[in-house]
Parts: structure tokens; sequence; C-alpha cells
């Protein structure tokens, strides 16, 4: 076999990210209903929210949100296209009878 020098062209790499679902800033959702608690421990309370403003306005979703929440909140969400998945059952923690 040759000995060779093999040349590489010496071009700045691009990075590349892929496709980003969401946006830098905060996009703010009203909170329309309390669905039930989740977690392992029950921390976790799933409610459904409205995007009030940014690309997916009046989009509901239903998200995970951990600390006290009420019927009307405002919340920052950094990301609007993953959604949590629906409880199976509205059992509350500790009530399996």
């Amino acid at each position: 076999m040759a000995k060779g020098k093999q040349t590489k062209e010496s071009k700045p790499q691009e990075k590349r990210e892929g496709t980003k679902f969401y946006s830098t800033t905060a996009v703010p959702a009203i909170v329309e209903e309390l669905s039930g608690r989740t977690g392992t421990r029950g921390e976790l309370t799933q409610v459904r929210v409205k995007i009030i403003d940014g690309y997916d306005k009046g989009k509901p979703l239903r998200r995970n949100v951990r600390g006290p929440v009420r019927i009307g909140d405002v919340l920052m969400l950094r990301e609007t296209q993953i959604e949590a998945r629906r409880i199976k059952g509205k059992i509350m923690k500790g009530a399996f009878s």
C-alpha cells in the first residue's frame, strides 16, 4: 500500500442542533381545570392550561405542576409542544377503595 498524506479540508465544522420546538422566552398560560394529583407521592397536580400568547396562542395543554395552583393562575411555560399523559382515573393519593 502506498503511504500518502490524506488532505483534510480545514472548514469550520457547523454544529447542527436539530429542530428546536421551544422558544427561548417563557410563554404565559392560564389554568382552566384541575384534573387531579399525580406523581409517586402525589406531589404534582395535573392541570389543563390554555396558552395566552406566542406561537401556540389559544392551544389547550395538559401539564403537571409542582406546588400550589388554583384555577385562574398564570403559569409561565418554557415550552408548549410537550403535553403530559392523562391521569387514567380520578384516584387521589391514598384513596384506593
